[in-house]
């Protein structure tokens, strides 16, 4: 399938999760049957809901202190989704470059989110460190 699919597989599920707060595992094994989906793309899903998930405090202090002026509440829930995904990878994945997680990211907020999206998405992930150490 491609990590970019997978991508963006982890992020519907994790703007769902937002508002389906109850059943989760139900949620991402039902996401993770697809006959289409690699070992190695459920593996990233995985990792990533998860990853989200359990370090959702630190990931969404990360996106208040860098998008200036926004509360996390005012962030509409595909940004949110988005951003979430970007940082969680940009901080605790090694295996992706920071470009790249900024740019899937960008790319998701335009074909996902409003028509400035792309914009506000790459201005916060721009001011991400690139190590979960410096997180926050």
């Amino acid at each position: 399938m491609g990590r970019r699919a997978s991508r963006e597989i982890a992020m519907k599920l994790l703007y769902q999760l937002e508002f389906q707060k109850e059943d989760r595992d139900e949620q991402l094994n039902a996401v993770l049957e697809d006959n289409s989906l690699t070992e190695s793309d459920r593996e990233y899903i995985k990792d990533v809901v998860y990853g989200v998930l359990n370090n959702i405090s630190d990931i969404d202090k990360t996106i208040e202190t860098n998008a200036k002026g926004w509360k996390i509440n005012r962030i509409s829930k595909v940004d949110l989704a988005i951003l979430r995904l970007g940082i969680y990878e940009i901080g605790f994945r090694e295996d992706i470059p920071y470009s790249v997680s900024v740019n899937e990211a960008v790319e998701l907020a335009k074909k996902y989110s409003g028509e400035d999206a792309g914009s506000f998405v790459n201005g916060i992930l721009g001011k991400v460190p690139k190590s979960k150490e410096l997180l926050l």
